[in-house]
Formats: C-alpha cells, sequence, structure tokens
C-alpha cells in the first residue's frame, strides 16, 4: 500500500490526486493531508479518506475550527514547520507536493532528504532551490517524479533513449487566454480577462502565470535542474490544443511526444504508480473524431516574461529563487487591481537586475533572498 502524504489537498492538485486515490484504493492509501486555512474542506476529505494527520498551515485556524468535523483518528497539527514533520514521517512513501508557490519548498526538500518519492506539482521547488533539492535526492535515493503535465510528458518520453542522446526538450503552452490578442489589448488586461484561461482549470496564481506565459518561464528552469539540462536545450512552442504535452528530440532527428487529453489526473497518476500504468481515471484520446495539432513559435514581444525563463536557467544560482518570489507578489497585486498586466514582468526583471546574485547559494541565503524579493516587490511603482 502506497502511503500518501496530500500538501495541498484542497487545490486544483490536491482535488485531482483524492479522484486518483477514489479510483485505486487497493493500492493507494493518504496517510496525511494538508491545507493553509480552509478547515472545512479539510474535514470533509477527512470524513472521506481517514488519514492519520491533517494539517492547516495557518496557525490562526486552531482556534476557530470545529474539532468535531474531523474524524477521530485524524490527528489535528498546525504550522508549517507540520508540513516538513509529515513529509519525512516513516511510514510515508510517496509527498506528493500541491502547495503553490515558495510556500511549498522546506516540505520538499525535506522530503528529498529523506529519501521519500516526491510528486512534484509545486513548480517552484525546483525553480527557487534545483541544485539543491536534485543533490538532496541524489544523496539520499529520493525519486522526483515530476506531476506538471509538460514535464511528466518529458519524463516518460525520456524512456526513448539516453540522456547523452538528448539534443533538446520542447516544452508546449496553450498561449493562454491572449494568444491571439494584441499587444495593446493584453496591456489593458483586466484580472478578469487573464484569469479566464481556454483550456486548463487552474488556481488563480498559476492561471495568472499562463496568461503572462510566467508559468512556462518557471517549466523552462524547473527543466534545466529536473532533466539535468542546458537552457539551450530547451524550447518551447504554442499548442492551443493542449493535446500534445511536450516533445524530446533526440540526437538522430526522432521525436517523442506524449498525448493526451488536458487532465492533470494523467500525470498524477503516472507519478503515484511508476513503473507501473494502471487503468485510466481521466479520459482517452479519441482518435475516431477527426482533430487538427497547431504549432507556433511563442511571440517575445507580446510575452516577455518567457524570456526571463530562459535568462534564469542559463545563469542559475540565486536567480530563481529572486524571480519566483518577485513573480509570486506581483500576480497578487496586479489581481488586486494595483499593477497592470505588463507591469508583472517588468517588476520582476528590475528586482532580478537589483538583487545581490549568489551563483552557489545556500538554503538559508535562498530563504532571505525571497523575503528580500518579495518586500521589494511589495514597495515597487511604475
Amino acid at each position: 500500500m502506497n502511503q500518501i502524504a496530500l500538501l495541498g489537498a484542497t487545490g486544483s492538485i490536491g482535488t485531482s490526486t483524492l479522484d486518483v486515490v477514489r479510483a485505486h484504493r487497493e493500492q493507494l492509501q493518504l496517510y496525511g493531508v494538508s491545507a493553509h486555512r480552509d478547515w472545512q474542506k479539510l474535514a470533509t476529505i477527512c470524513q472521506e479518506f481517514t488519514p492519520n494527520v491533517a494539517i492547516l498551515s495557518d496557525e490562526s485556524v486552531a482556534a476557530k475550527l470545529d474539532r468535531s468535523a474531523f474524524p477521530a483518528e485524524t490527528e489535528l497539527r498546525f504550522g508549517a514547520d507540520a508540513l516538513c514533520d509529515l513529509a519525512v514521517e516513516k511510514p510515508v512513501h510517496t509527498v506528493v507536493a500541491a502547495i503553490v508557490g515558495a510556500a511549498g519548498l522546506a516540505s520538499s526538500y525535506e522530503a528529498a532528504k529523506a529519501g521519500k518519492r516526491l510528486a512534484i506539482a509545486n513548480k517552484e521547488t525546483l525553480v527557487v532551490a534545483g541544485p539543491l533539492v536534485m543533490a538532496a535526492a541524489r544523496e539520499s535515493g529520493a525519486e522526483l517524479l515530476p506531476v506538471d503535465s509538460e514535464h511528466s510528458a518529458i519524463y516518460q518520453a525520456l524512456k526513448s533513449g539516453e540522456h547523452r542522446e538528448v539534443a533538446q526538450v520542447v516544452l508546449t503552452s496553450s498561449g493562454g487566454p491572449f494568444r491571439q490578442k494584441s499587444a495593446a489589448e493584453i496591456k489593458a488586461a483586466t484580472p478578469e480577462e487573464a484569469l479566464n484561461h481556454p483550456t486548463w482549470d487552474m488556481g488563480p496564481k498559476i492561471t495568472i502565470d499562463s496568461a503572462t506565459l510566467m508559468n512556462k518561464a518557471l517549466e523552462v528552469i524547473e527543466a534545466r535542474w529536473l532533466f539535468d539540462l542546458q537552457a539551450d536545450q530547451i524550447d518551447v512552442v504554442v499548442h492551443p490544443q493542449s493535446i500534445v504535452h511536450s516533445f524530446v528530440e533526440f540526437q538522430d532527428g526522432s521525436v517523442i511526444a506524449q498525448l493526451s487529453p488536458p487532465d492533470m489526473r494523467l500525470p498524477i497518476q503516472y507519478a503515484l504508480a511508476y513503473p507501473e500504468r494502471w487503468t485510466a481515471v481521466a479520459p482517452r484520446m479519441d482518435f475516431k473524431t477527426a482533430c487538427q495539432l497547431d504549432f507556433s513559435p511563442p511571440d517575445l514581444e507580446r510575452f516577455p516574461a518567457l524570456q526571463l525563463g530562459f535568462e534564469v536557467a542559463r545563469r542559475g544560482g540565486s536567480s530563481g529563487a529572486v524571480l519566483n518570489a518577485a513573480n509570486e507578489v506581483a500576480v497578487s497585486r496586479f489581481l488586486r487591481g494595483e499593477l497592470s498586466f505588463y507591469d508583472i514582468e517588468k517588476v520582476c526583471r528590475q528586482i532580478l537586475d537589483q538583487h545581490d546574485f549568489s551563483p552557489t547559494p545556500t538554503f538559508e541565503e535562498l530563504v532571505a533572498l525571497d523575503d528580500w524579493a518579495r518586500k521589494e516587490t511589495i514597495l515597487w511603482k511604475s
């Protein structure tokens, strides 16, 4: 029985993970779950799955919740440190890292150090601390299985050859809600328009990242560390149907792609079942119905945030932590109406340029830089 710690159980990835667990109860069991402050939704999950541990990382919730809403068998814990404690507990085999943003970094890092299987939906973990996390995994023997649909596709396609035979990987992007909009229209975009994603149902932060293509910038950085590639071995192509989730091109010219309908339950299940493949929970391809697959290069003038990903992937060091922190705050400010759409990329670039770059930062230095970048972005004015 694969005992799972689902960190971020109430978000979109967490909800999809629960679907996979429901479909495969003979193989999967929830040992622990977490939420930030939505104790009612967490209690509902606990009533269905009766995990050993439930965590609310916002400690202030402890005084507000109704303990009777949770099963008596479930131990309630509070605070961010409890996430790290759960991630390393002996019964836990797989940690599903589904907490959005840098808040999920510490628990993912601890899971990697403890030799757990880490089903990593939190791309920020590798964006911020890729070299440290990968080094910890190598030392402990931890398995890192990507849950991002693009990185899962690459992981699967890489099975077709040796690492030394890889020419490049190509991440696909839906193009977001502004794929066919002019620069002037994008500049005037409202949060409501940016949240209207044409393909994926995601949380607000990730949806805005998809609109700016910052999500693809972060995925470029993640791929750099996860697959031990150089920045010039990574490319991005716009594919609005979101059927081809990514490509791997080998040095002989062969291109291997992974295709499936856009549904996060497939890459989640792949990570939990690996190296096996279980009966599908997500819908299958219907090859009896005619379809069209389109591919085009991204427009870096209309979507300048993507360029930041390639720059940070080349530079490495402390730049990923700073970019991620600045972007998280900038997205929040855009959603509150304090910044314009293009201000998101603008502030991220300025904070990156201003920071005291370190080529080999420690974990503590990355945490400090994350805090610095957030404060600078809060104060930034266009």
